[in-house]
């Protein structure tokens, strides 16, 4: 749905790339995160648009899409990024849950990039 939006604006403000965030290393088995998902949306942007059609579609980028957790918090952290304010649990509420696949994966992370996570968890 995310990609089918942004592919709308691009076409709308004639932009040319979609940068995406998603994580095909360890994700939790959502298919929309693999390589072979994104090709095959960046293949209808090449046929079922009108930027495509002229011979420029618009691109989808993933500069995380192959990367450990662990890599994407030493990047993180070498930018400078907020990391404190960024959220993976899938359960809600107003703490992470620190049980679901998702928040394994981010303290997992955490832990082997060698940082401590900043983010409340409800039982930690």
């Amino acid at each position: 749905m995310f990609l089918s939006i942004a592919a709308g604006l691009c076409e709308s403000i004639d932009a040319d790339r979609i940068y995406i965030g998603v994580n095909a290393v360890d994700y939790s088995g959502y298919p929309d995160c693999t390589p072979e998902f994104i090709q095959a949306f960046q293949h209808t942007l090449e046929v079922g648009t009108k930027a495509g059609k002229e011979g420029h579609p618009i691109r989808i980028v993933t500069p995380i899409g192959m990367d450990s957790k662990a890599d994407i918090v030493r990047r993180g952290k070498k930018l400078g990024a907020p990391l404190h304010l960024t959220w993976s649990c899938y359960n809600g509420g107003e703490k992470a849950c620190g049980h679901c696949d998702s928040c394994r994966l981010r303290l997992a992370g955490f832990k082997e990039a060698g940082y401590k996570d900043e983010i409340p968890y409800e039982d930690m």
